[in-house]
């Protein structure tokens, strides 16, 4: 198995929807290209982001199948295919591996407070199910209830080559930075909150996962580039760029705004599923103002 560690700006890609709820396969190949053409490194569908715990998964493995093909190599695509059973889960990654994935992203089964020991068997079945395809963990504990353990990151990355990475959305970078010495030095770190770019990224963390680089890639790309070339006055004033985006955006549910606002972008990504609920015109147009008041055009 051949990797190569992705640094940069990588994008939970939102999963768009047509007028009936149906997931819209025509409107990926805009979307990746707006972003491809903004710097990012690298897509990742069908995660929090992408609503995917919210599709069927034939749902998933149509919109997997449709990036992959729509990046055409562009970047590399990394599929999120965890689910709340490994049986699911070992079926989506095979399902990843076999339309040519770059790698694919395993949160923490949910619901059920799971015990290290069973974490570790979930994870292992997934890493030998597909030995050949690059694996992240990825922790997010504030929604699975289950975390990831510093102890349990290295077991599991010395245990399978194919673990090559860890996303984490929980904040804790103290983890991050313990694991990049994994696997000589590279493994792949993936930091989730965009409010900690700058830190995470001066202080080695490779990558930058950010919801926000669906509507305004060029504000989390600017941060990244200025922050590795040292430039930290640059970086910081795009950081502070982001949180004024970030203090607008939490005017109402993050995630129907952000779609309502790509969708001003000239992006068709539709709304959102429900139990989740689409932002009210009034509000998208609201934040439509204040991001002019900011410089941020959409």
């Amino acid at each position: 198995m051949t990797f190569q560690p992705i640094k940069g700006v990588i994008t939970p890609t939102v999963t768009p929807f047509d007028d009936a709820g149906e997931v819209n396969l025509d409107a990926i190949q805009p979307m990746v290209d707006f972003l491809i053409e903004h710097g990012v490194k690298g897509v990742y569908p069908l995660g929090t982001t992408g609503e995917g715990v919210l599709l069927s998964k034939e749902e998933r493995k149509l919109v997997a199948d449709a990036t992959v093909k729509a990046v055409d190599g562009a970047v590399p695509v990394i599929v999120h295919t965890g689910s709340i059973t490994t049986r699911d889960t070992i079926e989506l990654t095979q399902h990843a591996y076999d339309i040519g994935a770059d790698a694919v992203a395993v949160i923490t089964p949910y619901y059920f407070e799971l015990s290290d020991e069973a974490l570790e068997q979930h994870f292992s079945a997934i890493a030998e199910s597909t030995p050949e395809l690059p694996i992240y963990l990825y922790k997010f504990p504030a929604v699975t209830g289950n975390t990831i353990s510093l102890e349990l990151v290295t077991h599991l990355a010395n245990k399978h080559e194919n673990i090559v990475g860890l996303k984490d959305s929980s904040g804790d970078l103290l983890t991050l930075f313990a694991t990049n010495h994994l696997h000589d030095g590279q493994f792949n770190t993936a930091m989730g909150p965009d409010e900690l770019i700058v830190g995470g990224v001066a202080m080695g963390i490779d990558a930058s996962v950010s919801g926000h680089s669906n509507l305004v890639p060029e504000i989390i790309v600017g941060i990244y580039n200025a922050t590795v070339a040292g430039d930290l006055e640059e970086a910081r004033r795009y950081q502070y760029m982001l949180n004024a985006v970030r203090n607008i955006l939490q005017a109402g549910a993050w995630l129907p705004l952000v779609k309502g606002l790509m969708i001003e972008r000239g992006i068709p990504v539709g709304g959102v599923r429900r139990p989740l609920l689409t932002a009210p015109d009034t509000l998208i147009q609201a934040c439509v103002k204040e991001f002019k008041t900011l410089g941020v055009s959409l």
